[in-house]
């Protein structure tokens, strides 16, 4: 039996993680006695398919790719993630579900789905298309299985307003009608954002000299037929939206790409491309991932840089920095695993390698800062001739280089470009790629450990947002390594030129274009009528263009956190103010608000790297930890609407 009225639950915003927090509330509910259990009604606020919310869309170009391999992504714990949670009533995986539509497909599933399906496997990189089929799939199935007392109602419009009232929330939706809501969670995702100064000025210019300028977006929002064929484009940024403009502006004009006799890859155009002209600072896209049958290297196991490690600083009392105290650690992880795969490897091995080994570790086991001259000691003894690895230093494989014309800069990326997917191809033999790997087993480390205050505001900003996140994004965040030759041999095909490091785009008044130089790389600068800015929209609350952020905020219902720089100065961060987990937003006044909890993106204060999705099989308090957030916020609603029986 069910007691008491119907409690009221709006979900703003449908994508992944109000996905979670919807299968949680179902999960949870179902799992409840019967004499335990009120009436539970769910609002699903978004004018997007529910499951796939807006990035997500199975509709979009099968050409954009993820950016993780089938065996990682889940929208609802399975396995490891499901250790201390209640089952969940649809607990499968992207994976588990891939296997599933495989053999036994839905009759929901497209004819490109079934034949993407037939080609992909565990360790191959999926469509965003097919990515939000299988959430669609999962929203279906929690729907499906809502039985007596619990219903999810799909509102396919925006959220304009939430105001408090005396016994909840109302929330104005933009069709005119207006619900009652006991609880609210936000799962806003990405939102459309003010541009920043520079790009204020080169839409400004572009109006005022008739250029084409397309903003940061959603690369599936974007109208690609508008960009012509055979003229030069401007592309700012090499990261992975970058990879989406490159793949829709070729091989979406319809070219394609095949293997030469050597079994190099070689793009076969059709004339309808134009010539993509592109610059990042670092000169040169993300890394690629390597070629693994895991998402973590399986010889990859972190001796330092571990949760036992990190969160012994609070044992001590002490709030750790990152730069003093985080990074040191993980640095022998990352430099131990590749000196390691290079010993078991060709070439500069040791003539011991199992002595080399202990003797290595014995050198990363020195305390303090002494570990660095221990370890190049043995090197100097063991390895003379091996390449040391300067982990900074490969996120400016051309600092300090000048490059005499174009030509010479377009000749070293491509080598650059070709060395890093014989890299990827080697996988697990491959040292640079394991020391990738190492690092990117130490980012999910961190981010356990200094979620909600676990470092100093200052080491937060400035040392891990501020530097190393853009060198882990780079290294380890990439594209799959067919994306880094297929832009190879685009290079070779002359469909793609490179500015150089550090570029500049600004407009010349006199030619009325854009145009783009890198101070690297002498000879003329680069001009066209168009510019992509290859990026997604910021994720700062402040900036947001949302109207329903922005009146939360101008209203004081929630506020964007601040934190204090090393010298004592208020900055606001990108994130919203909450309290610790289950994450209730905090208002204008420094109120905790009750029954108003925050998922997804707008955490990006509290936690790290809140755009990458749970980890199947993953501890939940680990790769799986938006899983648990969605819990936590599941069980706080629940708890709060319970009546006992009989009431």
């Amino acid at each position: 039996m069910q007691t008491g009225r119907n409690q009221q639950v709006a979900v703003v915003g449908a994508g992944p993680r109000g996905t979670s927090v919807t299968e949680r509330l179902i999960s949870q509910w179902s799992a409840l006695p019967d004499g335990q259990r009120q009436r539970l009604d769910i609002h699903l606020i978004d004018p997007e398919l529910p499951g796939p919310g807006h990035v997500w869309r199975p509709d979009q170009s099968r050409l954009f790719l993820m950016n993780t391999p089938s065996l990682f992504p889940s929208v609802v714990p399975v396995g490891r993630a499901a250790d201390g949670l209640v089952p969940s009533v649809v607990d499968r995986s992207f994976n588990d579900w891939r296997t599933e539509m495989t053999t036994a497909p839905a009759p929901s599933l497209s004819s490109g789905d079934r034949e993407e399906l037939a080609r992909l496997g565990g360790s191959d990189f999926p469509s965003r298309a097919l990515y939000g089929r299988y959430l669609e799939w999962i929203y279906q199935r929690l729907v499906a299985h809502c039985g007596d007392g619990i219903t999810v109602t799909h509102h396919a419009t925006d959220a304009l307003k939430l105001t408090r009232e005396a016994t909840g929330f109302r929330v104005d939706l933009a069709d005119g009608a207006a619900l009652a809501a006991d609880a609210v969670v936000l799962s806003l995702g990405h939102l459309p954002a003010q541009l920043n100064p520079e790009q204020d000025a080169l839409r400004d210019g572009a109006a005022r000299h008739s250029l084409n300028y397309w903003p940061p977006a959603v690369p599936a929002d974007i109208d690609w037929n508008r960009i012509p064929a055979r003229k030069p484009v401007l592309v700012r940024g090499l990261g992975l939206n970058f990879f989406d403009v490159m793949i829709q502006l070729s091989e979406g004009r319809g070219g394609h790409f095949a293997p030469d006799e050597a079994g190099q890859l070689q793009y076969h155009p059709t004339g309808r491309e134009p010539l993509l002209i592109a610059a990042s600072r670092r000169g040169v896209p993300y890394r690629a991932k390597a070629q693994l049958d895991s998402y973590l290297p399986r010889s990859v196991s972190l001796r330092h840089c571990t949760v036992a490690a990190l969160r012994s600083f609070a044992g001590q009392g002490i709030r750790p920095g990152f730069d003093h105290d985080i990074w040191p650690l993980l640095h022998r992880d990352v430099l131990g695993t590749y000196y390691a795969t290079l010993a078991r490897g060709a070439g500069d091995r040791p003539a011991d390698p199992d002595a080399f080994l202990a003797r290595l570790h014995a050198a990363l086991d020195v305390t303090g800062p002494g570990w660095t001259s221990a370890l190049e000691m043995l090197l100097a003894e063991e390895m003379p001739g091996a390449h040391r690895l300067d982990v900074e230093g490969l996120a400016r494989p051309f600092a300090g280089r000048r490059f005499a014309d174009a030509q010479e800069y377009q000749d070293a990326v491509l080598a650059f470009l070709d060395a890093d997917v014989d890299e990827s191809i080697r996988g697990e033999d491959s040292p640079l790629k394991m020391a990738i790997g190492a690092m990117n087993a130490g980012r999910t480390v961190i981010k356990t450990v200094v979620a909600d205050g676990g470092l100093t505001d200052q080491a937060w900003m400035s040392e891990l947002r501020g530097w190393f996140e853009p060198l882990v994004e780079g290294l380890a965040s990439g594209p799959p390594a067919v994306r880094i030759a297929q832009l190879a041999a685009l290079a070779r095909a002359g469909v793609v030129r490179f500015v150089g490091p550090n570029p500049q785009f600004t407009i010349d008044g006199g030619t009325g274009r854009f145009v783009a130089s890198s101070p690297w790389v002498d000879g003329e600068e680069a001009s066209a009528s168009h510019l992509v800015d290859a990026m997604m929209p910021p994720n700062r609350a402040e900036d947001s263009l949302s109207p329903l952020l922005r009146q939360l905020l101008e209203d004081g219902l929630v506020r964007a956190r601040v934190m204090m720089s090393e010298d004592g100065a208020p900055v606001t961060s990108p994130g919203l103010d909450v309290t610790l987990p289950p994450y209730r937003a905090i208002d204008g006044a420094g109120r905790a608000q009750p029954n108003l909890y925050v998922i997804g993106l707008q955490l990006a204060s509290v936690q790290w790297g809140t755009a990458i999705a749970a980890e199947a099989h993953a501890p939940a308090d680990a790769g799986g930890r938006t899983l648990r957030d969605a819990d936590g916020i599941a069980a706080a609603i629940l708890a709060n609407g319970r009546q006992p029986t009989g009431s």
